[in-house]
């Protein structure tokens, strides 16, 4: 019987104690031996959120099909439970096996958004394994991070050992062969770095100098060693049918943020909108068939009993077998009283007719995401849709009984003026004044539309990658210019408002193009007491100017500038397969204004097809 890390006393003492002990149905159990790679997987954020995430699923549920490897979890120790561990002295654990996370072979660590870095270092200080990576002795973990914030990696580079760069599903087994036959021969850490650097997609920051100019720009980036890469390439899975199916999820003890089955579609996207990172960054766009999703639903909602399943995709509509799937899927979830849950639709594609039948199971919002206010707005970041599109759809909507619609929209995009800002509220009304022209015994009630507009932050690998930002005042003012003119139709109750916390996003904007230079920054706020910076209630701007400050490092160099076209970028050295000569073309589109097709109307030649032998994207 395993042995809890912990007392019952001091369980007891602590929220929500379920999210450390660890024993869930599927987890895995097996014996801990030398001849075994313990692998502790960490998804730095509270239990609840880090059990939502489909990655942690597919890579615990791939790496434990191997007899030699032992892949248990971990997530951030909630506050009260740092306090204690500190107190008490008690390393850090993994779930699965309650051993300190410091004697695993690797520590995997997801970056899944650029707020949860302080997380990171709070996981590491816990474990008693050095924050610098230079520090670290040939007994302690190798520390690799992986997911979409290590598409730039160096804010971040002082901290890890490696990071993988791409789709998990296709090198690890690579790495772990090879970290078998070191640990046989006793080879050292540095030289096993140096011998992963090989590996196709694994980056060692350590095996790389960066030098700067006077003015603070990257003058160079080169590896330390002629046998280490000069450019890292992004790993990608080609057959979606042959990514790791999951037949034993692990069911949590405890209700998780996102309760459901997650039915992944495809990868990648066709849309080409200009401020999307994973629209790029996930190219060629790679389906799942029919058959796989059919089968791999029916043995998600067996075994975990979800009572919602969610399509996901960067834009489920574009799924070439979306109605026979949901042919499928309504059939099922209607004599079993399961929700369909379809984000990210497109609402110039919307079926009516599959809007009738997924609310006839059960009600939910619409959401969609029509970006900017005003069509010229549209245009710049290749949206690719109308306002004709958008008010049919919606009306659509409406006709077919929905009278609840979620819209997403962006302030501070590049060429954006007053026109475009003023526009989103102008949209939201026209919304609700066309769901009123229906006759009354044809609404379903009175209408809510809820519109939330985010604040941009330009991100690497996409054609804004050289946009400057904005100040935080100025991003507020864009808000409350949407609210104050939307003040009737909220008195009305008809249109909810809400925008995303301006301090967040200039920070966001900071790590996400972000220098080695921003690593002492972010230690430099850990040890004033920043952590769970994604939690509205935790974060505080004040403990990140203190760090800005202490450091000598300028915020707003990172954030206000924009960068010449011909500048050495950061990420430069990784290649995604999106050649950088068309995201320069897509930067000049969009300061045009002109609209781009999209992959199935026509090929822009953007480099991803050598990833799929010639075939990209439908073409």
């Amino acid at each position: 019987m395993r042995k809890l890390a912990l007392s019952d006393k001091q369980l007891l003492s602590v929220e929500k104690p379920a999210r450390y002990i660890g024993g869930e149905m599927n987890s895995a159990c097996k014996e801990l031996h030398s001849d075994i790679i313990r692998f502790v997987m960490c998804f730095p954020d509270v239990y609840e959120i880090g059990m939502s995430h489909i990655g942690i699923q597919i890579l615990y549920d791939m790496f434990n099909k191997r007899n030699d490897v032992f892949c248990e979890r971990l997530f951030s120790p909630w506050v009260d439970l740092d306090r204690l561990l500190r107190k008490e002295n008690i390393p850090l654990f993994s779930l699965e096996s309650q051993q300190p996370v410091k004697e695993a072979d690797f520590l995997g660590i997801t970056l899944q958004y650029e707020m949860c870095y302080t997380n990171i270092l709070q996981i590491l200080d816990l474990s008693g394994i050095p924050i610098h990576s230079c520090e670290r002795t040939d007994d302690m973990p190798i520390v690799i991070g992986g997911g979409p914030c290590s598409y730039n990696p160096e804010p971040l580079a002082d901290f890890f050992d490696i990071f993988y760069i791409g789709e998990g599903e296709v090198r690890y087994d690579e790495l772990f062969e090879l970290y078998k036959k070191c640990k046989k021969l006793k080879i050292a850490r540095g030289d096993f770095l140096r011998l992963a650097s090989h590996i196709e997609g694994m980056y060692v920051p350590c095996l790389y100098e960066v030098q700067y100019d006077n003015d603070g720009i990257i003058s160079s980036f080169k590896p330390v060693f002629d046998d280490v890469p000069e450019i890292v390439k992004r790993q990608i899975v080609t057959d979606m049918d042959k990514v790791h199916f999951i037949n034993k999820p692990v069911v949590p003890f405890i209700k998780v943020t996102q309760d459901r089955v997650v039915l992944e579609l495809m990868r990648g996207c066709i849309r080409g909108c200009r401020f999307c990172q994973a629209g790029f960054v996930y190219r060629p766009l790679r389906e799942h068939s029919v058959e796989y999703l059919k089968n791999y639903a029916l043995t998600m909602l067996e075994i975990t009993g979800a009572q919602e399943i969610s399509l996901s995709s960067l834009s489920s509509s574009d799924y070439s077998g979306l109605s026979q799937l949901l042919e499928f899927l309504i059939e099922y979830t209607g004599k079993h009283n399961i929700n369909i849950s379809l984000p990210s639709l497109r609402i110039d594609s919307f079926s009516l007719d599959i809007m009738k039948r997924v609310q006839d199971i059960k009600k939910s919002s619409l959401t969609f995401a029509p970006e900017a206010g005003t069509q010229r707005l549209r245009d710049v970041i290749n949206k690719g849709i109308t306002q004709e599109d958008i008010i049919g759809g919606a009306m659509q909507a409406f006709k077919g009984g929905w009278n609840k619609v979620k819209l997403y929209f962006m302030l501070g995009l590049p060429t954006e003026n007053e026109d475009d800002i003023k526009g989103i509220p102008l949209l939201c009304e026209k919304l609700a004044e066309k769901y009123y022209e229906i006759p009354k015994d044809e609404r379903n009630g009175k209408v809510q539309i809820t519109a939330s507009s985010s604040f941009f932050v330009p991100k690497p690998f996409t054609p804004f990658q050289w946009s400057s930002m904005l100040k935080r005042e100025q991003y507020l003012e864009r808000a409350y210019l949407v609210k104050d003119t939307l003040k009737e139709q909220l008195n009305k109750k008809s249109i909810k408002y809400q925008y995303h916390d301006a301090e967040v996003t200039v920070l966001e904007g900071v790590f996400a193009r972000g220098d080695r230079k921003v690593c002492a920054v972010i230690e430099e706020a850990y040890r004033l007491g920043a952590l769970y910076d994604s939690w509205s209630d935790m974060f505080d701007n004040d403990i990140w100017m203190r760090a800005f400050k202490n450091t000598g490092v300028d915020y707003e160099f990172y954030t206000l500038r924009e960068r010449k076209v011909d500048e050495v970028l950061p990420w430069d050295f990784i290649d995604i397969g999106v050649d950088k000569s068309f995201l320069k073309r897509e930067w000049e589109a969009a300061c045009k204004d002109k609209v781009s097709p999209n992959c199935r109307q026509a090929c822009l030649a953007c480099g991803a097809r050598k990833f799929n032998s010639g075939v990209c994207c439908g073409h």
